[in-house]
């Protein structure tokens, strides 16, 4: 009874140890911490997704995954002490100009039109004829991927981790970083082909930079994926691949330069809290 009753104290104040020690680490680095717990959350659900081959509960564990950068923003912006409405504001912010809204919806459409448009000059032959099956599916995906799919990142991507490094690295090279982050964060899924948000990020940046919006920067995602799936107009192929890859490529380099790197970033509109958080990871 004795030791018993002494243990359960001491294991509480280890407890309460531990837990402020990674409060500090995740305050003064919290894009890593943010990072770690995103991994840590989705990539727990999808391993045994990914060896479950199908099934019900297989689907479940996906979507369920998806959630994790959502998640772990969450946790690491309440652990760090900043404003959770502040974060959650961002991703219901819909008033916004309505050249974002064409922005968002109609970019990778433009963009993937594009290359169909390259690989018919290249001497592909493009089946006109799967417009019509395409658009339906078009449609369904970007309903999937805006309500219960990866649109569902963007609060963790963009509404977390972009801030806190562009308040530490220039726009460039904090979107870069952020793609790697968000990149490595698909390999259960795709394998070495989670590169491929390398790509796509930085036409999210400046989306986000310009409106403080991540609910745009959700139908951005959600316009993206079914225009990757649904709007080249043939098989698969090498070629295809590196179409897109070129097209997207060009057009992100053309952003940066058209933005002098900026990528519309403008560091008066930054959060308040994340000064607070700067001088924490400068003193770290």
């Amino acid at each position: 009874m004795s030791t018993a009753s002494h243990s359960t104290p001491v294991a509480a104040v280890d407890h309460h140890e531990r837990t402020q020690r990674w409060r500090h680490w995740a305050a003064a680095h919290p894009v890593a911490a943010y990072a770690i717990l995103a991994y840590a959350l989705s990539w727990t659900l999808w391993v045994p997704a990914v060896a479950g081959g199908g099934g019900v509960l297989v689907l479940i564990l996906f979507f369920a995954g998806a959630l994790g950068p959502a998640g772990a923003a969450l946790i690491v912006t309440k652990a760090i002490g900043a404003p959770v409405h502040v974060w959650a504001r961002q991703i219901v912010k819909w008033r916004v100009p309505v050249r974002y809204y064409v922005y968002a919806l109609g970019l990778p459409a433009l963009l993937f039109a594009v290359v169909n448009v390259e690989l018919a000059l290249a001497g592909q032959n493009l089946d006109l004829s799967l417009i019509g099956d395409r658009l339906p599916a078009y449609l369904g995906t970007f309903l999937l991927v805006v309500t219960i799919g990866g649109g569902l990142e963007e609060p963790g991507w963009r509404g977390f981790a972009l801030p806190r490094l562009q308040a530490q690295h220039t726009p460039v090279k904090a979107t870069l970083i952020l793609g790697l982050i968000w990149g490595g964060w698909h390999l259960p899924l795709y394998g070495l082909g989670a590169v491929g948000p390398i790509a796509f990020v930085f036409f999210y940046t400046w989306l986000c930079n310009r409106t403080g919006s991540v609910l745009l920067c959700i139908l951005l995602h959600a316009s993206f994926t079914p225009a990757l799936d649904h709007l080249v107009l043939r098989e698969d192929s090498l070629g295809v691949d590196l179409a897109i890859l070129t097209t997207l490529v060009a057009a992100a380099v053309a952003l940066v330069a058209l933005t002098k790197g900026r990528l519309g970033y403008d560091p008066s509109t930054a959060p308040a809290d994340l000064d607070q958080e700067r001088k924490e990871t400068n003193r770290a």
